[in-house]
This record gives structure tokens, C-alpha cells and sequence, in this order.
């Protein structure tokens, strides 16, 4: 696969943000449309997380999608802890999804001050609920959504390669190879170009979740 940054216009400046350690989380504003994420931060090892406990926090349409995995993985398939939750609630987040794991996950609604964060289930085969969601965000100015999977390399790339496609414009050869980079080289069953072409295998654009072009220039890496 070719490297999706091939041709990637960053801007010439990046705003500074504050950053103040809580725990293993951070304070930080997640709910920021700033123009769209840099490339370090779409790949980078380690961001600024909502939670504690979380691996691989990564933007993936500014202010609104972010994904991660778990610190160690997440053998026992529980998915966020109450903590979890409500740090993410308080952190701003509107929805979270753990994809295609979570089968001893109790799923619903977890309120705080900030409002309520809606913890749901998701399939990287089945993308509908997830980009439904990601749109709503979008279009209401409500707080960002978090997609997670076990370790944060698999299928939650999935998902976030695919709406970066419905969303922002992107070919899928080039949604296929950010979530190429961005799987920290893990192995896939089967090989990598066939896991993730039978998960785009299922996907395709819903011109009922368009956008428009000022909320892509928030929201879009550039």
C-alpha cells in the first residue's frame, strides 16, 4: 500500500494546547473542530487521552472522532470500566463504541455534568449505526464519539478509515493505507490487505450523511 500522506498539506502552524495531567488521563479540549488533524497525531503513539487506561488515543475528524484500544488489551471483553465512562462523559464525549470485542460488555447510558455519554456496540462489517452516529455529532455540535477496539489497531482503523471515506472525501485506497500505518505493524488473520478489504467490502458511502464543505474544513485532516 502507498503511503496515504503522499501529497498531505499540513498547515503552517499548529495551536498550542494546554495540557494537564489528571491521573493517567488529561485535561485537554476534545471537543475543539480545529481545522483537522496533523498526521503526528493521527499516528502517534501516544496523545492526550480522555481516560484512564486507554492506548493509542488517536484524532480522526477533529472535535468529533476520535479511536483507541486498552493499555494491555482487553482479554476478558468488558469493554470501559464505570471510571472509564465517566471520565470520557466529563471529558466532553458524547458516544463510544467498542467494536467488534465486546461480548461481556454491559452497554448504556452513563450521565454526568457535561451530560450523558451512550456506550453502544459496533461491527467494522457493519458500519451504519457508528457513521449515523458520527454524523449526528457532526451536525448537532454534540460532543465527540470514541470508537475503541481490543488494542486500538484493528477495527477501530477500520471504522475510522471508513469515515474519514464517507466523510471527508477520501478515496479508500488512501482511507486503506492510513489504516495501514496506523496498525502499529500488528498481524492480521489472514493477511493484511485481504482483512481489510473484506471489511470495505461492506461499506459504501450513504449520501443521506453528506456534509458540508465548512464542516469538513473543521473537521477533516488536511
Amino acid at each position: 500500500m502507498r503511503s496515504f500522506w503522499k501529497n498531505l498539506r499540513l498547515p503552517a502552524c499548529v495551536a498550542s494546547i494546554v495540557v494537564a495531567g489528571v491521573g493517567a488521563a488529561f485535561a485537554t479540549d476534545f471537543t475543539a473542530r480545529s481545522g483537522g488533524p496533523a498526521k503526528s497525531e493521527m499516528l502517534a503513539r501516544s496523545n492526550a487521552s480522555p481516560a484512564d487506561g486507554l492506548a493509542f488515543v488517536r484524532p480522526v475528524l477533529s472535535g468529533v472522532l476520535y479511536r483507541s484500544g486498552f493499555k494491555g488489551g482487553d482479554k476478558a471483553r468488558t469493554g470501559l470500566s464505570g471510571a472509564q465512562r465517566s471520565q470520557l462523559c466529563d471529558a466532553g464525549f458524547s458516544t463510544g463504541f467498542y467494536a467488534d470485542f465486546g461480548k461481556n460488555t454491559s452497554y448504556g447510558q452513563t450521565s454526568c455534568n457535561a451530560g450523558t455519554f451512550d456506550y453502544q456496540n459496533a461491527r467494522s462489517s457493519r458500519p451504519a449505526a457508528f457513521m449515523k452516529a458520527v454524523h449526528d455529532s457532526i451536525t448537532s455540535d454534540s460532543g465527540p464519539v470514541l470508537v475503541h477496539c481490543m488494542w486500538g489497531v484493528h477495527a477501530s482503523g477500520a471504522l475510522s478509515a471508513m469515515a474519514l471515506v464517507q466523510f471527508c472525501d477520501w478515496s479508500e485506497d488512501r482511507a486503506k493505507a492510513y489504516w495501514n500505518e496506523a496498525r502499529n505493524d500488528a498481524p492480521c488473520s489472514g493477511g493484511c490487505d485481504a482483512w481489510i478489504d473484506a471489511k470495505f467490502d461492506r461499506f459504501s458511502v450513504d449520501p443521506s450523511l453528506n456534509i458540508s464543505d465548512a464542516q469538513k474544513a473543521l473537521i477533516c485532516p488536511k
